[in-house]
């Protein structure tokens, strides 16, 4: 008996161009999401893109994912929300101070 050396094609592909059944077994091979699995490639142009391994008896695929980069992190870095200078504070401290009465007791004011 002989045995047949048959290679695996390799393709890569984007999720979307491939068929209804392979995009099932895709998801449901990764039913937690992609992003453990998820690796980057970079294209000799400087480019990259974001994909998953899938293999089939006949392909190995390297299936595309559309990624979308959250950049608002960056945005809400450069936010100042830690400003100790509140308008007004020193006014509201001011009122207080002159709004409480005085406490202090004389030998006077003693019930002995």
């Amino acid at each position: 008996m002989t045995v047949q050396n048959k290679a695996k094609k390799h393709i890569v592909t984007s999720i979307h161009n491939l068929t209804p059944e392979l995009q099932e077994a895709v998801k449901e091979k990764y039913p937690l999401g992609f992003t453990d699995a998820m690796m980057r490639v970079d294209k000799p142009n400087g480019d990259f893109f974001y994909a998953v391994p899938f293999d089939t008896d006949d392909v190995a695929y390297l299936v595309k994912i559309d990624v979308r980069i959250d950049d608002t992190a960056q945005e809400d870095d450069d936010k100042d929300y830690y400003d100790d200078e509140i308008k007004g504070a020193d006014e509201i401290q001011d009122d207080e101070s002159d709004a409480q009465p005085s406490h202090e007791t004389s030998d006077d004011d003693l019930d002995v």
